[in-house]
């Protein structure tokens, strides 16, 4: 849609379906962006926790016909939502994974935007060759940083996931790309590789946890974590301790938003100003739990 079009109504209504995610920053990041663009911008926050397929369908209908430009969609329904959606685009439809979903002419597409936004936050981290990367997780965000990681020629991605069976699938799917195994622990996975990503929730407040223990992080490594709340969370801090360069959720929340911002609308945003209001989010959540 011409950035005429928009403008002309001035009105722009997306969201995110998922549970928990009263912690989000997209709300502020894509309304930060639409005003920027003469928008008048409303990203609603669509919180179940435990639908079932239909209930799932009853939701996506209501973003069907409410006049949704689109919606996101995060854990845990990446996968669930797939079979509801009228059609795919290539990089979803070849992962089973969705995070974005925009709604045109009453049709819903799926589109993955977490591929594309770790792709973009990523990039600097590796090397030239001889990459090897262990990625902790194999749902919805795990599907995605794993095919980023293919589509960034990195040759050797050891997956691992508490099922064992997700492991499979993913590899599975990746096959046609090749390089992509899994690995039967942890410490497997990390056997001589160059970095890590947690593609799990671990981590995430309340949570404390972390996926990895820190006893199998070095310097040589690179460390990323999906979570962004907090930003630096135990494994990072971790692997700071250790040495090791890390790449926080920070990038990837801000690139997967402003991708999806640009299909919901097609007009691209400031990844800029969508980064300011992402760390006024931050900061204001910081203070919050420093004085509780």
């Amino acid at each position: 849609m011409s950035k005429r079009g928009y403008a002309a109504s001035k009105k722009l209504l997306t969201g995110l379906i998922g549970a928990p995610i009263t912690h989000s920053a997209s709300p502020a990041m894509h309304e930060a962006a639409a005003d920027a663009l003469g928008l008048r911008g409303h990203y609603q926050l669509i919180e179940v926790a435990g639908a079932d397929p239909a209930g799932l369908a009853m939701m996506l209908e209501g973003v069907r016909r409410l006049g949704f430009a689109g919606v996101n969609v995060t854990y845990p329904y990446k996968e669930a939502v797939v079979p509801l959606l009228d059609t795919l685009a290539p990089g979803a439809a070849a992962m089973g994974a969705v995070n974005t979903v925009v709604v045109r002419d009453g049709r819903l597409t799926g589109h993955n935007t977490d591929t594309t936004g770790f792709a973009r936050a990523v990039a600097p981290l590796l090397a030239p060759s001889a990459n090897a990367v262990a990625l902790i997780g194999a749902g919805g965000v795990g599907r995605a940083i794993a095919f980023a990681l293919a589509s960034l020629a990195v040759t050797d991605i050891r997956i691992f996931d508490s099922e064992p069976a997700r492991a499979e699938k993913l590899a599975a799917l990746l096959a046609p790309r090749g390089g992509a195994r899994v690995a039967a622990s942890v410490e497997e996975a990390l056997q001589d590789a160059t970095g890590l990503v947690n593609g799990t929730p671990v981590g995430m407040l309340p949570n404390r946890d972390t996926p990895v223990p820190a006893t199998l992080l070095r310097a040589s490594l690179w460390v990323a974590d999906a979570v962004y709340s907090p930003l630096i969370t135990p494994l990072l801090a971790a692997a700071q301790e250790r040495g090791a360069r890390i790449m926080t959720g920070r990038e990837l929340a801000i690139y997967q938003a402003a991708d999806a911002f640009e299909l919901f609308t097609g007009l691209a945003p400031s990844t800029e100003i969508m980064g300011e209001a992402f760390d006024a989010v931050m900061a204001a959540r910081s203070a919050a739990y420093q004085a509780a």
